[in-house]
């Protein structure tokens, strides 16, 4: 049973007596139903206990759900699971009916050795005709068909059942690894931040006590803002104050009342000059645009009079930008349906940009600075290039949805990310080609079902976009790449409670020893908390250079408004994030010199292993190191270990019979470390017992195992295991040595 639209999928079972509905499984599937389709008994794979398969039709996609009864699988036939089902033989014709005869269709057996084998032309009749696709349409359909990733429960599962023969409909199953490899060419490429992960910081770095937070911010505004050094918060009081926090300063707010910004109308927009980080530009209801110094060391009294006031909108001002290369220049949107840039250091109108017809959602400038792109409720998305035409040089169709939208540049500026609704008022992103905006979006991802606008984050090092609504828990997280499939969905972080929003700060704020790529601040009720996005490594004792480029140097201006209105283009000059005292992970030993030893004598290192399909670091990493540790560690202290070493123990106590006492002394002592005299030889790399060579090959071994050139602590750990059992093989034979004759004849 399931409701057109919801994500749960319920199954009963029909009883002749009370209670007549039992309730067998509850599937909970990953996005919501269209419609379920039941696959005929014959297609079932009786070899795993599958009793009921559905195929669920979403909004994209067709996923197989399969119902097993847990039950040990093998060559035996469950008759109870399986009696008698209807055949797909018409046992009459239509006219027979007609005629009044009445003819059950004949039940066959599910039992492989008892089903139907039928000839060769009926055969290729039935693959056309009763099944859901031959081979070759399956083979084709599965390399290309956009499956989502599955969910799994513990009666329902969402992969296909595998069967012996073509009747199922689904192909032999395959291999271990082969099933990995076809299950990832079947989502296609994954994203490197597939396992980003997004983290409160410690309460030590929170701001607390926030009380009288204005949640009714307009649309087009962020809900606050926020730079290196400080936040901005609108406060629901008369006269539009907004209060400023030093970053440098977390604790408990005082309950008394707080020095504030009076703008005296209500704030429409504010921002921070992203190269001044103490002047801060507030857009008003009365269509003028403030302009606020804050003090070194923040606002220690109120501040009622502005640095300057910029006039020229003649109604309410939507949403306020800087130039992401020349100092002072700042465009702005207004009801009157024109896009306004201004000469902050002259205080003057210098652009006037019109072709809008409706109101103006959001507004981008392009990373080289030279174009200006807006999204509008009209339904249009446009071009502008400010500096040689006030009208649009392009625009093309953007969101449905007429409830907001934001636009920003992606992929070095070959791409217009569009956040917006779609006609169902469903949240959506669209991917727009900044070359062809006419020619409609390229791509798409749905998100959810929420009345807020997704506001975009985009760190172009990475090329990860963080989107988040004001009065969301969810943090959506997508790496962008300029080739299908466009979007790759990343994990999602999730917050305690209801955030007015996030604000990104300077790559230089992020941990890079940690591997942490992007650092926010995020506004709750009554706390300003810092959010840490880091990318799961092994390895963090080396610089991770490969997500870790040089950064752009964005909160420094190459050039002043004047040379930019003149025709001058700017360009960030650039910086390594990479400490003085770290290896980059591409420098890093590749192998320790014990590890091949370790895990040739462990396992087989040509079985493949279920970490070779993860993502988020790199491949090479996880297969020569964490994979083999983790192997390393299980057979070491499981089954397989315990046998080996009873079966050592039990060799040295025959060997100590033919060598007497030393021999059982040897055999104790193999017993009490848990190490064999054999195992220890093989770790320090000896064929014979010199102290000599055994302290040599430890100091080397110990050193070249150091974690700070690659190694780890576990091995150092069997390298001095390995030397306290030679030490003790040397003090038994020289207690041996050192006995009389007769002593030792006796023995």
């Amino acid at each position: 049973m399931f409701s057109q639209g919801e994500s749960v999928i319920d199954c009963f079972e029909v009883n002749t007596s009370k209670p007549y509905l039992s309730q067998v499984s509850h599937c909970l599937t990953d996005v919501s139903t269209r419609g379920v389709a039941l696959v005929p008994k014959l297609a079932l794979d009786i070899s795993c206990c599958e009793v009921l398969r559905l195929m669920q039709l979403t909004d994209s996609f067709i996923v197989p759900i399969s119902y097993q009864v847990p039950r040990k699988a093998g060559q035996d036939f469950h008759a109870d699971l399986y009696p008698d089902t209807v055949g797909h033989t018409a046992p009459m014709t239509a006219e027979d009916w007609w005629k009044g005869e009445n003819k059950q269709v004949e039940r066959v057996s599910l039992h492989p050795s008892k089903r139907p084998k039928p000839s060769a032309p009926s055969a290729q009749k039935t693959s056309a005709k009763d099944l859901p696709r031959d081979k070759s349409k399956e083979e084709t359909s599965t390399s290309s068909s956009p499956l989502s990733t599955p969910s799994s429960s513990a009666a329902p599962s969402r992969s296909p059942s595998s069967t012996s023969g073509l009747s199922s409909g689904f192909l032999p199953s395959p291999s271990p690894s082969q099933s990995s490899r076809a299950f990832q060419n079947m989502l296609g490429p994954s994203s490197k931040f597939r396992h980003i992960q997004g983290a409160v910081l410690h309460r030590d770095t929170h701001i607390t006590n926030l009380r009288g937070l204005h949640l009714t911010t307009p649309g087009e505004c962020d809900g606050f803002c926020a730079n290196g050094q400080r936040v901005a918060v609108p406060l629901a009081i008369a006269g539009g104050q907004i209060a400023v926090f030093e970053l440098s300063q977390p604790g408990k707010l005082p309950d008394t009342a707080l020095p504030t910004i009076q703008n005296s109308v209500n704030v429409a927009d504010f921002c921070w000059d992203p190269f001044d980080t103490h002047k801060l530009v507030v857009a008003g209801d009365d269509a003028k645009i403030r302009v606020w110094k804050i003090p070194k060391g923040g606002l220690t009294e109120t501040l009622t009079e502005p640095e300057c006031v910029l006039r020229g909108h003649t109604e309410k001002i939507y949403s306020i930008k800087f130039h992401p290369y020349a100092s002072g220049l700042m465009a702005s949107s207004s009801y009157d349906l024109t896009v306004r840039l201004w000469n902050l250091e002259s205080g003057e109108e210098v652009k006037r940009l019109t072709g809008h017809q409706d109101q103006i959602f959001g507004m981008a400038w392009s990373p080289d600075g030279k174009l200006l792109a807006t999204v509008c409720k009209d339904g249009k998305v446009r071009l502008y290039d400010p500096r040689k035409s006030t009208a649009p040089i392009q625009e093309g169709p953007g969101p449905e949805g007429q409830r907001g939208a934001r636009v920003v540049w992606v992929c070095d500026g070959k791409y217009l990310m569009v956040s917006g609704f779609d006609c169902r008022s469903e949240r959506q992103l669209y991917l727009f080609s900044a070359e062809s905006l006419a020619s409609g979006s390229v791509a798409s991802a749905p998100a959810d079902v929420s009345p807020s606008t997704l506001i975009p984050f985009y760190d172009p090092d990475t090329s990860v976009l963080i989107l988040t609504g004001k009065g969301d828990t969810r943090v959506y997280i997508y790496e962008i790449v300029p080739e299908a499939p466009y979007f790759m969905e990343c994990s999602s972080f999730h917050s305690s409670g209801p955030h007015k929003g996030l604000c990104f700060l300077p790559k230089i704020e992020c941990d890079v020893r940690d591997v942490e790529v992007a650092r926010a601040i995020r506004l709750g009720k009554t706390t300003i908390e810092p959010v840490a996005f880091r990318v799961p490594r092994v390895r963090k004792e080396f610089f991770q250079d490969d997500v870790f480029p040089e950064t752009a140097m964005w909160w420094e201006a190459s050039l002043t408004a004047a040379a930019w209105l003149s025709g001058s283009d700017g360009q960030h000059r650039k910086i390594s994030l990479q400490p003085k005292n770290m290896t980059p992970v591409s420098e890093a030993p590749k192998e320790a010199p014990l590890l091949s030893a370790m895990v040739a004598k462990l396992g087989n290192r040509e079985d493949p292993l279920p970490q070779e399909s993860y993502e988020g670091v790199d491949e090479e990493e996880w297969a020569k190191y964490l994979a083999q540790i983790i192997v390393m560690g299980a057979q070491v202290v499981g089954r397989a270990f315990a046998r080996a070493l009873r079966q050592e123990f039990a060799a040295s106590q025959a060997a100590a019979d033919a060598r007497g006492q030393a021999g059982r002394h040897s055999a104790a002592a193999s017993s009490f470390t848990g190490m064999s005299l054999q195992e220890a030889q093989q770790i320090l790399n000896i064929t014979t017992l010199t102290p000599e060579e055994i302290q040599k090959n430890y100091e080397h071994l110990f050193k070249v195992n150091d974690k700070a050139v690659g190694g780890s602590f576990y091995l150092q750990s069997k390298v001095v295991r390995a030397k306290e059992r030679l030490d003790e093989e040397l003090s038994i034979e020289q207690q041996h040595q050192t006995k009389p004759p007769e002593q030792q004849q006796q023995t």
